[in-house]
């Protein structure tokens, strides 16, 4: 029989995240046809022996398949790994400290088969307390950057959601809920395996929409996501930006790089002279 959907999960050090996301898979899928491929990135936290019993248990049998890594590759390269094995006609990227509710997967599905220019479809994202999660971003160009840092249009460089209960066409959606479809698999490919953390999403986004693909959010398809559970454990909040300097240089270049981050820092300046 084909496999429908192929989720592929990442893991570092995070057991009890990615077991609350793997049981609420199990309970929520009802009759969909999936399969669930976990990367584990070198985790001492009894994760892995956590995960060999789940994959001993009648229900995940033959929909299981387990990645053992002995450090951790970034990502990009350890959601590569199981995209790669995967089977199904569709693949999601879901983030291990998410939590699916009642047809979110299926209503992700259902849409990407009715949306022939869908590449990728994002969900509507939870927070912990039911707080709708801003999830979706406008490209970080440099006319973005001179539009608001210059010209005081604000929220370009900001993440949010879309207001509204119907699907509708953003530049990009976070990588925590990624559903990939047939078509985008097929042109553009896997993750950029340059990417050990941050942009990957946003940089395969761009790539959809440059293949004459569109990237959809789709408010019917409900998550919680636990945000920035496994980043919190590589860095403290006060020095995560940095680790998105490699990463930005890698998406934009360096010399866009350059470029956007000195308009970002003199409209700074010339936003508090002015006021």
């Amino acid at each position: 029989m084909e496999i429908t959907l192929s989720i592929v999960i990442v893991n570092l050090n995070t057991k009890d995240l990615t077991v609350r996301c793997i049981r609420s898979i199990q309970k929520e899928t009802g009759n969909l046809s999936f399969e669930v491929l976990l990367t584990d990135n070198g985790s001492n936290d009894g994760s892995v022996e956590a995960f060999k019993k789940i994959k001993k248990e009648a229900f995940w049998k033959d929909r299981f398949t387990l990645i053992l890594n002995d450090s951790n590759t970034g990502y990009g390269k350890a959601n590569n790994q199981g995209i790669r094995r995967a089977k199904g006609r569709y693949l999601l990227l879901l983030n291990n400290d998410t939590v699916v509710h009642k047809d979110a997967l299926q209503n992700l599905v259902k849409f990407a088969e009715n949306t022939p220019d869908a590449g990728v479809v994002g969900s509507k994202l939870l927070n912990i307390d039911g707080t709708l999660q801003m999830s979706c971003f406008n490209f970080p160009t440099i006319t973005n950057a001179i539009k608001e840092y210059f010209f005081g249009k604000k929220g370009l460089f900001d993440k949010f959601a879309p207001k509204g209960k119907l699907p509708v066409t953003v530049d990009s959606v976070v990588g925590a809920v990624f559903l990939i479809t047939p078509k985008a698999r097929r042109l553009v490919g896997i993750l950029d395996e340059r990417y050990f953390a941050y942009f990957e999403d946003i940089d395969y986004c761009r790539q959809v929409w440059k293949k004459g693909l569109k990237v959809y959010y789709l408010p019917g398809s409900v998550i919680t996501h636990h945000h920035g559970a496994t980043f919190k454990k590589l860095a403290d909040e006060s020095e995560r930006w940095k680790k998105l300097i490699p990463s930005s240089k890698i998406y934009h270049g360096l010399i866009k790089h350059y470029i956007i981050n000195m308009v970002i820092w003199s409209g700074q300046k010339w936003q508090k002279l002015i006021n």
